[in-house]
């Protein structure tokens, strides 16, 4: 499976280790995703989802249905 938060998108970045003698080698920075479950009252439904981190920080924020609707309109789920 893909590093691919399900609600935001956020996936694997490519950038450079750069040494002190300014040598550069190709490294990924890995979002840090977390399985999690969630309740959503107005369906009476718990949800696995696969987020990062600073998703849940968002969804502890604004609440489940907020995030929902917002990963909705900006195509990432479809439901």
């Amino acid at each position: 499976m893909a590093r691919v938060c399900d609600l935001t998108g956020k996936r694997t970045r490519v950038g450079n280790n750069v040494s002190h003698a300014n040598n550069k080698t190709k490294r990924k920075f890995y979002p840090n995703l977390q399985k999690k479950r969630f309740y959503i009252p107005e369906q009476d439904a718990w949800v696995t989802l696969k987020v990062a981190t600073s998703t849940i920080r968002t969804i502890n924020k604004n609440g489940i249905m907020a995030v929902l609707k917002k990963a909705k309109e900006q195509g990432f789920i479809v439901y």
